[in-house]
């Protein structure tokens, strides 16, 4: 299953992002129209059913491209996704308890949390746009539905931080919720591709220490972002007067819209 020649574990990483997405979206979607009601400002309101139909088609075509892929190549993402579906259904759900203020501060704190998530989608985004995987002949129809992803991550990078400033303008609960999604997201990210990577003999054999040589040897070809980067990226959103329009390129991801056959698809 691996959708790019000659770097099995950096596929599997990529594989295991793309899992974790889907159900994050739909949480996103889930939260944003419960958020919605509440917006008086008909601009933003107008922006986050853009954005609540943008996540909800990556959501559905994620699941039928990647899975239908995956499937046909003997990997089983179910028990990753049933994890995955326990955090953001369960874990990350709306809170139907405590006072109306209680549940009020409840919605915007996982709204500053989709705002730390969507800041990394964006940094990735950027990464995918600008990465060597058509040029090393991964499969073209994954690498193009990743970079459609991508392009409409950088697009719209800043909805979410503008909505959670909406509701509660916190440089406390930025800061706080970026500590709890670099910390969740690492995690679920790398048991992910561990899960993935433990389906596929050419990998399990591996170990820690391979599986990092290996993440290495991605960053070197450009085909994985690197630890680094994505550390400095976190840096970035501390500081106080940061804003995700810093992050990648407008006209970039418009231009790669124009040209993608899963955006056209999807349009």
């Amino acid at each position: 299953m691996h959708w790019l020649p000659g770097h099995p574990y950096a596929s599997h990483v990529v594989t295991a992002l793309n899992l974790l997405l889907p159900e994050g979206e739909r949480w996103f979607v889930r939260t944003f129209n419960e958020a919605l009601p509440l917006v008086a400002d008909e601009r933003l309101a107008a922006t986050m059913r853009g954005f609540i139909g943008q996540e909800a088609v990556h959501a559905k075509s994620h699941d039928k491209v990647l899975w239908t892929f995956i499937d046909a190549h003997g990997i089983d993402p179910r028990p990753y996704q049933l994890q995955m579906e326990w955090v953001f259904r369960r874990i990350l759900g709306p809170s139907r308890s405590g006072s109306a203020r209680a549940q009020c501060k409840h919605l915007v704190e996982r709204l500053w949390l989709i705002a730390a998530i969507e800041h990394y989608t964006a940094e990735l985004g950027d990464f995918a746009l600008n990465c060597s995987w058509a040029s090393l002949g991964g499969d073209p129809e994954m690498v193009d539905l990743f970079c459609w992803h991508a392009a409409e991550e950088v697009e719209h990078r800043a909805v979410a931080y503008d909505v959670a400033n909406y509701f509660g303008n916190s440089y406390l609960a930025r800061a706080r919720t970026m500590l709890l999604v670099l910390s969740a997201m690492l995690w679920l990210l790398f048991r992910g591709a561990k899960d993935i990577a433990r389906q596929d003999p050419a990998i399990r054999r591996l170990g820690f220490i391979g599986r990092r040589r290996e993440y290495n040897r991605g960053v070197r070809a450009n085909v994985l972002p690197s630890l680094l980067g994505l550390t400095w990226s976190t840096v970035k959103y501390f500081r106080p007067g940061f804003h995700p329009d810093e992050v990648g390129s407008t006209a970039q991801a418009v231009a790669y819209l124009a040209s993608s056959p899963a955006a056209r698809r999807a349009g």
